[in-house]
């Protein structure tokens, strides 16, 4: 615009910014139905420091850091207490692992489900002097079943509850994973039970152990069937130690899958990246699961996000798939006001010039409007006390004229008018001079700079 004269800037400027305006007002209205940008920090409730939960969230935190996001892990008892953390609000918990059979949706309806990310073995040792074969035998003993608030106390009494042992006829013993294998290896515990990964030092401590065995499940087929949640695992002879021949035959397992749980407002772009953070973490191959056979897209207990199933099926949003996180979610974000903005400016792309075109037509035909009614009154009333008026009305309309805005692109259309102007007062001109002598030098002077 740099080349536009100061009345030719107003001009344009009259035109262009009630349009402008008007845009705005389209803009801020279609803001409102924008979607929030991401949060850049959420809150992850995991499990006891030791154990794999936190390894998982450990694990969560740096694939989210790649991103700009930061995932503040809580240490927990378990899945009780996560369910607990999720369920309340004033806690800032927004994402947390549970164990298979603890959720229903009927008990948490503000949580959806990211899928299952794994299976958790359950692990029972018991001294070997016990000489123990079915889960019943274990009657009249002393049992760790995990602390109150962790996913495995629920797990192991109602496993235990199936086979007639209750705290009514057997001890309970309620301590961390940690302090049961102590008690276990000193002889203050007859048997422990354990939901955790092979990997987790508790395991690994009990398995070597020489005075421990490991208890197979012998009715795994009939928990399974029992207990939807539960999934038989065997675990192959020699697969924790080939040169020791740990263990030194097939033990049969059960395992509830783990899920990955979020709230129901937690933003969708997260959800995205927790998937995708998932994928990474548990989608490698172990001693119960195939290389990419977990998350999986499902969850009989949680309803599924919706935006993770979207997720699983088509995998990242095709802005995601070529642009930093925080660009991708910005455009996306910005898709919503891109039709009504669209809808407006396309139409305003053509009606700007047109409105800007009238503007300076209406202007120059002003000015003919008013020559021609001057030319009336000179053909009507050729009259010289008259002529006085005639020249200072013809005097006003040139300056005005001379004064219009007129773009590069217009001066043929000023010339035009200009040249009407000169016509009309020649007309004057020769009524004085046929009428009677008048001074038209300054006129004539006026007609000879055209």
């Amino acid at each position: 615009m740099w080349f536009l004269s100061r009345p030719q800037w107003r001009e344009v400027m009259s035109t262009v910014l009630p349009i402008l305006l008007f845009v705005l007002a389209v803009f801020a209205i279609a803001y409102q139905f924008v979607e929030p940008a991401p949060p850049r920090r959420i809150t992850m409730t995991t499990g006891s420091e030791q154990g794999a939960y936190h390894a998982f969230g450990k694990k969560y935190a740096a694939a989210l850091a790649k991103s700009g996001i930061t995932l503040e892990l809580k240490p927990s008892a378990g899945t009780i207490e996560n369910l607990a953390r999720l369920n309340d609000v004033k806690t800032g918990v927004q994402v947390g692992l549970a164990q298979g059979g603890i959720a229903n949706a009927q008990n948490n309806p503000d949580l959806s489900s990211l899928g299952r990310i794994g299976l958790e073995p359950l692990w029972v040792f018991h001294r070997a002097v016990l000489k123990l074969d079915l889960i019943s035998g274990l009657a009249g003993k002393k049992i760790a079943v995990g602390m109150e608030g962790s996913g495995t106390r629920p797990l192991a009494t109602g496993i235990l509850a199936s086979s007639g042992v209750t705290a009514q006829n057997a001890t309970f013993v309620g301590v961390s994973a940690k302090d049961s294998a102590d008690k276990l290896i000193a002889g203050e515990a007859d048997a422990v039970f354990l939901a955790m990964s092979v990997e987790s030092e508790v395991v690994q401590r009990l398995l070597r152990h020489p005075d421990i065995k490991l208890l197979t499940f012998t009715q795994a087929d009939a928990l399974a069937r029992l207990y939807p949640y539960l999934s038989k695992v065997v675990l192959p002879a020699g697969v924790v130690d080939m040169a020791a021949n740990l263990p030194a035959q097939d033990v049969n397992l059960v395992a509830p899958a783990a899920s990955l749980l979020v709230r129901q407002d937690l933003h969708p772009a997260l959800v995205r990246l927790l998937v995708e953070a998932a994928k990474d973490v548990h989608g490698k191959a172990g001693l119960f699961q195939k290389p990419g056979e977990f998350p999986q897209s499902v969850d009989t207990e949680i309803p599924m996000d919706a935006d993770a199933t979207r997720y699983y099926k088509n995998g990242p949003p095709f802005l995601e798939r070529y642009l930093p996180f925080w660009l991708a979610t910005f455009l996306e974000r910005m898709m919503v006001m891109i039709i009504p903005i669209a809808t407006v400016l396309l139409p305003l792309i053509k009606v700007v010039p047109m409105a800007y075109q009238w503007r300076i037509k209406r202007r120059i035909l002003f000015w003919y409007d008013k020559l021609k009614k001057l030319e009336r009154q000179v053909r009507s009333d050729r009259s010289l006390s008259k002529l006085g008026g005639y020249r200072d009305e013809i005097h006003r309309i040139e300056d005005a004229v001379s004064a219009i805005p007129i773009p590069l692109a217009y001066s043929d259309q000023l010339y035009t008018l200009r040249s009407a102007v000169d016509l009309v007062r020649q007309r004057i001109a020769a009524i004085a001079e046929t009428e009677g002598s008048f001074d038209w030098a300054d006129g004539a002077n006026r007609g000879a700079n055209l």
